[in-house]
């Protein structure tokens, strides 16, 4: 997915940078993400990038784009699918300092390992960087972390991603002339990662400021498409006097999921307003003219998250350049009849 080189290009002109953590240090050593000292390295750098979910669409195109980073600039690249296993996680990142690794990228199954991986890096002396998804360095839970002790990390703005699909979906919304009182909103998320809660909290505020009155219901998933299906189909059974649904969602799996759910249901493509966040899934849908519930989705491109982690982490090795406390990619809303101009590729 997201093969499209002038999007690319665009994508990482547009790339925005928030600056911060420490300063180089007078020994020439630099200040790492896990607060230890991290030398920059004189000869070819090592960098592993530990994925989860790295059979996920998004996270295939992530790993596409760090390895062409990586080819690019001389790295030795090891990339390595987490699934969906924490316990993996540490021993993952115990085999990368063991092998020698520079530097970890990571995206973390549960943000609950973040204390350990951290003190894993520091004890190792090894670079770590995350993306997408946050941790924090003294706590389970990110979203309770002070500023200061969140790890780097380089992904997508939640709050940003969030508000484009709630004003989207209040467009679909006003656009169908449904009513609060037979309409259902559904948010579907894997309810402990940071990211996705601020992703769907601002969804909410965006849609709620357009169209008030709307009841939500609020699903817990596993952020893949069978797991939001079976969620949603449970859904549908106890809101049988639903009419109308908007589903949004931490990503595409989950609003496709929910889309399938309602089909599966009897439910027609006129009476859901799908608003997916990716765009990898939603596309597939938009391959034939046929009716969908998905009506658009945020256009996410893994391979810019990749690549611009991996340059980072160059920077920050060879360079002894400060890590940013955030870089994000920039998105773009597409939907069936656009999505093709905006440079979105669909395997």
């Amino acid at each position: 997915m997201f093969r499209s080189a002038p999007r690319r290009a665009a994508a990482a002109a547009g790339l925005l940078v928030t600056l911060g953590l420490s300063a180089a240090c007078s020994s020439g050593r630099t200040e790492s993400a896990a607060g230890d000292q991290v030398a920059t390295v004189d000869g070819k750098i090592s960098i592993t990038y530990l994925q989860k979910q790295g059979d996920q669409e998004y996270f295939i195109g992530e790993a596409a784009g760090a390895k062409a980073k990586a080819a690019e600039l001389g790295i030795d690249l090891k990339v390595v699918n987490l699934g969906n296993d924490a316990n993996k996680t540490v021993s993952e990142v115990q085999s990368a300092i063991a092998q020698k690794t520079n530097g970890v990228i990571i995206v973390v199954p549960d943000p609950a390992v973040g204390p350990q991986v951290v003190a894993t890096a520091k004890g190792g002396r090894v670079a770590l960087l995350t993306s997408d998804d946050q941790i924090c360095t003294t706590g389970p839970d990110p979203a309770a972390c002070g500023k200061s002790d969140l790890v780097p990390r380089i992904g997508f703005s939640g709050a940003q991603m969030g508000e484009e699909v709630g004003k989207r979906a209040a467009a679909e919304f006003t656009k169908a002339g449904w009513t609060a009182s037979d309409t259902r909103v559904v948010a579907a998320w894997k309810q402990d990662v940071t990211v996705c809660g601020d992703r769907v909290a601002a969804a909410q505020k965006a849609f709620e400021a357009a169209v008030p009155g709307v009841k939500s219901i609020d699903v817990a998933t596993d952020n893949t498409p069978t797991g939001a299906q079976d969620k949603m189909a449970a859904t549908v059974t106890a809101n049988a006097g639903v009419k109308n649904w908007v589903i949004w969602g931490c990503n595409d799996e989950n609003v496709m999921g929910g889309v399938t759910a309602l089909a599966n249901a009897g439910v027609s493509s006129d009476h859901v307003v799908g608003v997916g966040l990716g765009a990898y899934l939603a596309c597939k849908e938009w391959q034939s003219d046929k009716p969908s519930g998905m009506k658009a989705a945020l256009f996410i491109n893994g391979k810019d998250v990749g690549a611009l982690a991996v340059q980072t982490m160059y920077d920050k090795l060879k360079n002894g350049k400060d890590f940013p406390v955030e870089a994000f990619a920039p998105t773009t809303m597409v939907d069936q009849g656009s999505w093709k101009g905006a440079g979105l590729t669909c395997d």
